[in-house]
């Protein structure tokens, strides 16, 4: 990877709607090389996908908690796949040490979180503690990976 797939990937963590004649201004490339280094970049697995970034109050889910998982070493894989089951958790990530799992949940209120957590949250399997942690407002949001050499 050279700084111009690099400048191409800065770019289009920015925005990933650009044209491919845009991009390739932006990167000082025509749009053909442009093009071929967008392809490989996806080939290879660098750029794993494209989304729109959906506005949570927008669809209903702008009450947003941070949720620690305490549970069962042996129940890991069953407590991981009902995990998949849950829409509500957008984010889950298995962390060593304590606590044992994180998750980003969002829902549109305190109600609804309550409602997850008692009837989902503490019984998904080996779950032993759920610790909450309600977001205030997002201090920095999610722009991409630093992608510096």
């Amino acid at each position: 990877m050279d700084d111009i797939d690099r400048e191409i990937l800065r770019e289009l963590q920015k925005d990933g709607r650009l044209t491919n004649q845009e991009l390739a201004q932006r990167v000082g490339l025509t749009a053909s090389p442009c093009m071929r280094r967008v392809r490989q970049l996806e080939q290879d697995g660098v750029i794993q996908g494209y989304r729109a970034v959906v506005d949570p109050d927008a669809v209903g889910r702008g009450f947003e908690v941070l949720v620690s998982i305490e549970r069962d070493t042996r129940e890991v894989a069953a407590f991981e796949e009902a995990l998949q089951t849950l829409p509500d958790v957008v984010e889950a990530y298995r962390l060593m040490g304590s606590p044992a799992c994180l998750l980003r949940v969002a829902v549109a209120d305190l109600a609804a979180y309550e409602k997850l957590w008692t009837e989902k949250l503490t019984t998904l399997p080996g779950v032993t503690a759920v610790n909450s942690q309600i977001i205030m407002k997002p201090i920095k949001e999610p722009v991409g990976l630093p992608v510096e050499r």
